[in-house]
Parts: C-alpha cells; structure tokens; sequence
C-alpha cells in the first residue's frame, strides 16, 4: 500500500472545514428529528435518502457501482462501521443528552484514531507531536462546552457510553476504509456502495422492530431536518470524506471532530444570534494549537528558524 501523506494541503484542510460544517448540522437535524421519530427510524431514512441522491448523481454521471463480491463486502462492513454502529449510537445518545455533549464526545474519534492506526497500519504511527496535539485539541473542545456538560449519571451516562461508542466505530471505519483505494474505487463509489449497503441491512430492521406505519406523519420541521441530514450531512459529507481519506489519511481525516464544535458553535452565532463566549474562544485556540501540533509544518519552520 503506498503511504497516505502526513500533512495535508490547501484544498484538503478546505475539504474539511466544509465537512465539519455538514457534519455539524448533523447534531441539529437529529436535534430536530428525535423529537417525533425513533432512533432507527431516523437512521434508515437518513441512509435511504442519502443512497437514491448518490444513486441518481452516479446515473447523471454514467457511472456504474462495481460487481465484484470482495467490493461489495468491503461496502457492508464499511456501512456497519461507518453508518450503522456510530449513527444508532448517535441518535439514540441524542435522546438523553443534549447535541452539544454529543458533539464534545464525538471529538474523541481522532483520540481513538491515532491510538487504532498505530496499531493497523504501517505509515500512521503515533508520534509525540500527534498524541500532544490530539491532546489538547481535546481539551480545547471540553473547554468550549465546559465540564458541567459532562456531569450526569443514569440515562445520561448511557447517552455519553453511546457517543463514545461512536467515536470508537468512527476510528474503526477510518482505518478500515483506506483499502478502497487499493481497490481502485473512486470515492463517489466508496460513499455511494456503503450508504446502499447500509440501507439494504436497516430497511428490514426498522420495519420489525420500530413497524414506521403505526407513526404517526412527521411534521414539515421532521421532514426539512430529515432531508438536511440525508442530502447534506450524510451524501455530500461523504463524497468528501473519502476523498480527504484516500489522499491524507484516516489520522488528518479524524481532525473533523475538532472542528465540528467550532462551526456549530459559529453557525449558532451568526444565524441563532447566540452569543459567544470567553471558554468558546479559549477552547477555540487550543483546538487551533491541536491542528497545528498534529501538521507539524509551522513547529518545523520554527525549529528550522532558530
């Protein structure tokens, strides 16, 4: 397997400032969502939805998904670890504590990531510039929600387990997903066959177990968050996850997480009209000190300057 580059470039650190926008308007979607529907409701809409847009862009461009058996195979564990694992979890972990929590957890994956692909892999060992960074990126995302957040105990313990939970299939399917490249498959592929292979293993699931009929008719809200998670948060998210994850890697990749928690907390700012705080910036700079910590580029020059 050739080695996944260690620094990113311009246009791959663009990729992801937009992912974590998408990615962050998953926590209100679901917000929004669990309010109305059960859990595995929503999941299986979420990846239904989003697998007939990759479809039709496949159709629009020409495109035929692939046939051989160990691609497919590769495409149902990828959909377990990358879909239906961490967006149950998610989900469910949303109906006992609040998206901002989530979103906190949620930051552990790059933690979880760095610990998996030193193991896994050849060409992402852990340094101590990376674990350093990790570190206090992590902080810096606590920082930003403050401890009290993390308080709780009962179903609130089991909300946070689930997020963690996630984190830890996240880091999985990172690692997991880097041989679709060796494969050959195209990225819009990759999304495209693991969202579909998702929907395949959920369809008959949440019609045994949550029997949708007997629901009640969401309301316009449910539908426009349900739409926003699908289309958005989860077919366009994807076609740049693995892009980014083919060319820099499931340890740069990870870093979405931190940056997840800066633009929900912007978004909030700039269209809720909620304001900021002192700890929003604190942590702001420390998951910037993370990111730079993690790249190494500026901590070079700077040695090489002196």
């Amino acid at each position: 397997m050739a080695a996944i580059q260690r620094q990113m470039n311009a246009s791959e650190w663009a990729m992801l400032i937009a992912l974590s926008v998408l990615w962050g308007g998953s926590f209100f979607f679901i917000g929004v969502a669990v309010k109305e529907l059960p859990p595995l409701t929503i999941v299986t809409l979420r990846v239904g939805l989003a697998a007939i847009a990759l479809l039709i862009v496949c159709r629009v461009m020409g495109l035929k998904l692939p046939r051989e058996g160990r691609i497919w195979r590769a495409f149902f564990a990828m959909g377990i670890l990358n879909n239906i694992i961490p967006f149950c979890l998610i989900v469910w972990g949303q109906t006992h504590i609040a998206s901002g929590v989530a979103s906190i957890l949620n930051a552990t994956t790059p933690l979880f990531t760095v610990i998996v692909a030193h193991f896994l892999t050849v060409d992402e060992k852990l340094s101590p510039n990376k674990l350093a960074g990790v570190l206090i990126g992590f902080v810096g995302v606590a920082t930003m929600i403050g401890p009290s957040a993390l308080g709780g105990s009962g179903s609130n313990l089991w909300g946070q387990l689930a997020i963690l939970g996630a984190a830890t299939s996240y880091a999985f399917a990172g690692i997991f997903g880097r041989r679709f490249k060796t494969m050959g498959v195209a990225p819009l592929m990759t999304a495209t066959g693991q969202i579909s292979s998702s929907t395949l293993m959920l369809i008959p699931v949440a019609l045994l177990i949550d029997q949708p009929w007997t629901l009640a008719m969401p309301s316009t809200a449910t539908w426009g968050a349900l739409l926003g998670i699908a289309l958005l948060s989860t077919a366009l998210a994807y076609l740049l996850f693995f892009r980014i994850l083919s060319s820099a890697g499931a340890t740069n990749l990870a870093l979405v997480t931190f940056l997840i928690p800066v633009s929900a907390i912007l978004l909030g700012s700039l269209v809720l009209g909620e304001q900021l705080e002192m700890k929003h910036f604190v942590g702001m700079a420390m998951i910037a000190a993370g990111l730079v910590a993690i790249d190494g580029r500026l901590l070079r020059r700077v040695k090489a300057a002196g």
